[in-house]
């Protein structure tokens, strides 16, 4: 795994149960679910926005955003980076349409 993305989960993981104003993360699991989920929806806008113009930079900005918003609710359900990564790691090699096949027959 990526040491940033394993360096940001170790921080993630020790946000929790941290004050509320101690730090922006710590605000977010005290908030609950439905916080991290509604700034999810809002990173993820902004991502689909920034793809439409001509900024790469702004582009990859609003893609790290929706990713660490990603991982905060990855940690809040106790769960990290690592399991994404097998999980594409499991997909590697099959098309994407046999993947789909396979999910909708569960």
């Amino acid at each position: 795994m990526s040491n940033e993305l394993l360096r940001l989960a170790q921080v993630l993981e020790s946000r929790k149960g941290a004050p509320e104003d101690s730090s922006y993360v710590a605000h977010l699991y005290g908030k609950g679910l439905d916080t991290i989920l509604k700034k999810i929806g809002e990173e993820a806008t902004e991502t689909v926005i920034a793809a439409t113009k001509d900024d790469d930079e702004q582009l990859i900005y609003e893609t790290a955003d929706l990713w660490f918003h990603t991982m905060v609710l990855l940690a809040h359900r106790g769960l990290g980076p690592q399991q994404v990564l097998d999980e594409l790691a499991r997909r590697a090699g099959t098309s994407g349409h046999e993947e789909k096949r396979q999910r909708s027959a569960k």
